[in-house]
Formats: structure tokens, C-alpha cells, sequence
């Protein structure tokens, strides 16, 4: 069975349903121990094993894990730095130096820090099988991670929920939007991330929020 190493999380995945879809997944996952499957599976929970659940302000919806080797370490978008930063991360890191151009001079981005301060990174697939992407979702992970948004949205309050690209907005009808900050806009991708996401100020927009909720903000850099 999956191990979530993060008490603060216990009481959540006490849930019957989301035990349920765990269990399902689970039985599924270890069929596929003949592939080369990303994240090893002690990363599969990082994002909730770094991001306390009492700390939790934001959540950002990836889709499935980078299927490079190396690449994939259990949060949505990051990669160590020792590895070859992908595209939609280069552009994130970029949408944040134009939004905060004073700190990106003297400080780097580490998303671990970001989880850490309560930003939930989590794909809707949490594995994937070497150079297949997409190539776990028969698994049961959207059923899960779907069941998990939703009850985090039924749960908490004041939350910001970022949604990049289609696949993310999707996701939508999961969060009781009156809530919570539900920020949209196109995916990171060069495909696609001119046409909003580049643009449109994602990052401050949500620190403004967490300061008009009398949360402290993220600090992007480190």
C-alpha cells in the first residue's frame, strides 16, 4: 500500500472513498513493476509529504510527471537542479522574473521552498512510465486526485487553486469557486504559454490574496 510520510495528512486520507481509490490504484501500480516507472515510488506523495496540511494556501494542478530519466521527483513542474530544466518550467521561472524582477537578480527558484510555505504541487497522474508520457493514467490516479481536490476544496478555505492549460480547468467543477481564488490561464508550455500565461500576473495576483485573507505570501525565490 502507498505511504504518505506526513502526519499532519493522516486524518485527510482517512477518507473511505479516497482509501478506496488508493487501494485500486495501488493494486494497479504494482502490476507495472516490469517498466521503469517515475517518480520511484517513495516520491510518489512528496507534494503532501512537503506541504503541511495545516500550512496548505495554494495548489497548483499539474497533469502527469515528466517521463525523462532523472526528471520526475514527485511535485508538479520541478525538476532538481541538476537536471536539464524542461520547457514549461523554464517559462514558469521566467513568468516569475517578470514579476518580480528585483528579487530574481540575487535569488533562485526552489520549489521545494514553495511547498514548504504551503503551495500543494500535484499532478493529476502521480506516475508514468519511462519516455510514455501520459502512459499511467489507465491507472485510477485522476479518480484520486480528483477526489482529493474536491474534499481540500470542501475542507479548507480561502485557497488559491492555479489552473494551467485545458487539462487543468477542467478541474473546475471540482472547487466550490465561491471559496476560494481559482486563477486560469494557458498552460506554461511554449506551445502555448504566450497566450496567457506569460502575461497575466499569476504570482502577485495570488500573494495579494493570501494578504487580503490575512495569510502570510509565498516567497518565490530563495
Amino acid at each position: 500500500m502507498f505511504k504518505i510520510n506526513n502526519p499532519t495528512w493522516h486524518d485527510f486520507f482517512l477518507d473511505q472513498t479516497i482509501i478506496q481509490l488508493m487501494n485500486e490504484v495501488y493494486q494497479k501500480y504494482i502490476l507495472e513493476n516490469g517498466a521503469v516507472i517515475y517518480p520511484k515510488q517513495e516520491q510518489l506523495f512528496r507534494a503532501f509529504e512537503l506541504c503541511d496540511y495545516d500550512q496548505l494556501k495554494v495548489i497548483i494542478i499539474g497533469q502527469d510527471p515528466y517521463h525523462g530519466a532523472g526528471e520526475a521527483n514527485g511535485l508538479a513542474f520541478w525538476v532538481e537542479p541538476h537536471i536539464k530544466t524542461p520547457p514549461s518550467l523554464r517559462n514558469i521561472i521566467k513568468k516569475l522574473q517578470a514579476e518580480y524582477p528585483e528579487e530574481s537578480l540575487f535569488k533562485s527558484v526552489q520549489m521545494e521552498h514553495w511547498a514548504k510555505q504551503g503551495v500543494l504541487l500535484i499532478n493529476s497522474v502521480l506516475s508514468v512510465a519511462k519516455d510514455r508520457p501520459a502512459s499511467h493514467k489507465h491507472l485510477g490516479w485522476q479518480a484520486l486526485t480528483d477526489r482529493i481536490i474536491q474534499k481540500l476544496s470542501e475542507e479548507k478555505t480561502n485557497l488559491v487553486y492555479h489552473l494551467w492549460g485545458q487539462y487543468a480547468m477542467e478541474k473546475k467543477t471540482l472547487i466550490a469557486d465561491h471559496n476560494h481564488l481559482i486563477i486560469e490561464t494557458s498552460h506554461p508550455s511554449p506551445f502555448s504559454a504566450h497566450k496567457g500565461f506569460l502575461t497575466d500576473p499569476l504570482f502577485v495576483k495570488t500573494n495579494d490574496y493570501l494578504r487580503s485573507q490575512n495569510k502570510s505570501p509565498i516567497h518565490w525565490f530563495s
